[in-house]
Parts: C-alpha cells; structure tokens; sequence
C-alpha cells in the first residue's frame, strides 16, 4: 500500500466518521472576530502529527487549512497546536509516529492519529438486568443482627480508545511535497 498526501476531503472524511459515530469534540469553536486575516474555528477533534509535515500543511493554506496565527483569539490553543483543517486541530509534536522508508515506494509513512472525546456505543448486556437482594437477619449471620440489602448489577466502562473514536490516517510526503501515485 502507498499512502498519499492528506488533502482537506481526507480531514473531512475522518471528522464526517468521527460525528457518524457519535463521537464528541474536544474543543468548541472560536467565533470569527473582525481581525484582518482571522477565521472563524469550527468545534474540533484533535490529530497528532509529526513536526516534519508543517510545512505541508502550510501548502493547504486557501484550502481549508487556518494556521493558529489566523485564529480570531488564540487564548483557546494549544502551545503545540498548528491550525485546523475543517473539524480537527492539528497539534503537532517531533515525537509522533514515523515509519521510515516503509511504503513500496521507500518513501516515509506519517502516522496521523484523530482522536474523539467519549465516543459512545450500545453494550448489550444480553438481557441481564439489576437484582434487588435482600435477606433478613435470619438469614445473614448465625445471631441474626444484620440485614443484608444489596444491588447486583452488569455494569461496562467504554474507553475512548475504540475504533470509531481513534483513526488513524497515513500520509506519504515525497521529497517534493507533491502527492505520489498509489
């Protein structure tokens, strides 16, 4: 597989997959301001992405790409965020996933990771339901002093960290920055 430059549909694709699966975003949005050369932020989910594409991303400017220079207040950002692209906030670091050489071109594969807020789901529990326990003193102890009251019931945490909260997007960026054929 040769994965290709993120264009804004793929930032698109992954927001439109994220709020399909009822994921929530991490940040509201920044109301536009009358800054000369500001934007408004939509509410965003957060991709970590390595220092070495910002420059690429720079390349999506007039695209959809709004660098946090551009944001109407940046009070709200992060020290390490870059900008946005549509529904997500691009916060980069020099220590995200990197495979070196590894696509059929030799080229570097990016690993971009989009994360949700809570993503929720439906657990069945099959049928199971909560039980009432009660038993008198008789029954709980050998002096028969102490009632037992007691509640039984099936109970899951969801993690954040499922499928549909958590993607994972690649990118190849050829020595040029131009997007290489599949």
């Amino acid at each position: 597989m040769n994965p290709t430059n993120l264009g804004v549909s793929d930032f698109s694709l992954v927001a439109t997959t994220l709020d399909t699966n009822n994921a929530y975003k991490f940040m509201s949005g920044i109301e536009g301001d009358l800054k000369f050369g500001t934007g408004p932020v939509r509410s965003a989910y957060f991709m970590l992405s390595s220092t070495e594409l910002q420059t690429n991303f720079d390349a999506l400017t007039g695209s959809g790409f709004l660098s946090s220079w551009n944001y109407p207040n940046n009070t709200s950002a992060l020290p390490s965020e870059y900008g946005s692209v549509y529904n997500i906030r691009i916060v980069t670091s020099s220590e995200a996933p990197i495979a070196r050489q590894a696509s059929a071109n030799s080229q570097d594969v990016y690993y971009n990771t989009v994360l949700g807020k809570q993503a929720l789901t439906h657990i069945n529990q099959d049928g199971y339901s909560m039980n009432l326990i009660y038993r008198d003193p008789y029954y709980s102890g050998m002096l028969a002093q102490n009632a037992t009251l007691a509640v039984k019931f099936a109970q899951a945490k969801h993690l954040g960290l499922y499928k549909p909260s958590l993607i994972d997007s690649e990118a190849r960026w050829g020595d040029e920055g131009q997007a290489q054929a599949a």
